[in-house]
């Protein structure tokens, strides 16, 4: 009864993907325990031989994440995961930037931070924080698809800017927002810019020096790595102030020593998801198309965002929609009684009673957001996975 049967279908990968057999890989050569293996377990800021070795393994892989995601090997800080790597952003650069910008001008200003209506959490949550310690914080209203306009930011932002952050791409609908358009605008009026890229990752080519952006957070567990590690791109020069302090690890962006085993996980999941990625783009996108293409047929069940076939404005693993009447608790419990995982919305405010704030932002009525679940697919997803999925459709519905 406590075990998951063995043709249980697992679609919910925006919330944490399974972990890869590359990471697993990675991972076993540092879990012999005792001292067979004394430099898996060893601290990385060590001055002895298990120690340096265990540091040089470190900066061997940061060199190799950096080398995908380009960006210099000294820009990346690791972290706990995508949440402190946002929380870190967030109010580090925010702090930064204010206590840079007071000392140059004559006299005080307000500072105001910039971000939108249907970030993460992780986002929001610490931009709150900053209205609460005197920042003005300003919220971009999205359009009908869940985009960001560079006119609605033209609009927005002022010469007291000193935080944008907009991420990639939505963990609900699936939006792609244009990042780099965006960052130019906030770098013409002197704000730095950063995007919380954490479902993108391995969804959509990331070139960080292209993309402009001053700072970015990942995740290694969305993309099938461990949980617990993660990462924050920090661009030279940017002003940052640590919110983890202690024995200045990280070149004293983040204190606390470092996961080696965990940045092995990551480094081989992304490498894993990064391969191919326009091929597992192309197949993944046949996938999410067919699925939203069976929702259109079915009365009572309506799309979150209109998608067309092939599109890359959206990512290619998410598919949302409204099951009307039906409460996505409901929903996600008969699909998991048929042997399916799937979820109503972002998995960090599962046991919330509120609407999804994405859905209610975009123009979905709280009543219709109640009813949302989200299909979210990845690497080990099949063509047969979402056949049985639509063959199970009318049984949940007409349960």
């Amino acid at each position: 009864m406590n075990s998951i049967p063995e043709n249980y279908v697992y679609l919910d990968y925006a919330a944490s993907a399974p972990l890869c057999k590359e990471a697993s890989e990675a991972l076993s050569k540092y879990l012999i325990g005792g001292r067979d293996n004394i430099r898996s377990g060893t601290n990385a800021n060590s001055l002895s031989k298990p120690g340096r070795l265990a540091f040089k393994d470190m900066q061997s892989l940061r060199k190799k994440i950096a080398s995908i995601l380009c960006c210099r090997a000294d820009e990346l800080i690791f972290t706990s995961g995508a949440t402190e790597a946002d929380n870190a952003a967030i109010c580090g650069i925010s702090k930064g930037a204010f206590a840079c910008r007071e000392r140059s001008m004559k006299g005080s200003f307000t500072p105001n931070v910039i971000t939108t209506q249907i970030e993460h959490d992780a986002v929001l949550a610490p931009v709150r924080e900053l209205e609460r310690e005197g920042f003005e914080c300003r919220f971009l209203k999205p359009d009908r698809s869940g985009r960001i306009t560079p006119e609605r930011l033209e609009n927005l932002i002022d010469g007291n800017t000193v935080l944008v952050s907009i991420q990639m791409a939505n963990s609900e609908i699936g939006t792609i927002q244009d990042i780099r358009a965006l960052a130019e605008i906030a770098h013409r009026f002197g704000a730095i810019f950063h995007t919380d890229a954490t479902q993108a990752l391995g969804k959509v080519h990331i070139d960080l020096g292209d993309l402009g952006v001053d700072a970015a957070s990942f995740s290694a567990h969305k993309i099938g790595g461990p949980k617990g590690v993660g990462a924050l791109f920090l661009k030279a020069r940017t002003p940052f102030l640590a919110q983890m302090l202690g024995g200045g690890q990280e070149s004293g962006y983040r204190s606390g020593t470092q996961n080696v085993m965990g940045i092995a996980g990551f480094c081989a999941a992304l490498e894993a998801t990064t391969a191919d990625i326009e091929g597992e783009r192309n197949r993944l996108c046949q996938l999410r198309d067919r699925l939203y293409d069976k929702y259109r047929e079915i009365d009572g069940v309506i799309p979150t965002v209109e998608i067309e076939a092939g599109s890359t404005d959206f990512l290619p693993n998410i598919v949302s929609a409204i099951f009307s009447d039906i409460e996505s608790e409901t929903l996600i419990l008969r699909f998991d009684s048929l042997g399916f995982a799937v979820s109503g919305g972002s998995a960090c405010s599962s046991m919330s009673l509120d609407p999804s704030h994405v859905l209610t932002s975009i123009g979905i009525n709280a009543d219709d957001a109640l009813c949302a679940l989200r299909v979210s697919m990845g690497r080990y997803t099949t063509t047969e996975d979402i056949d049985a999925f639509i063959d199970a459709l009318a049984k949940v519905i007409d349960w």
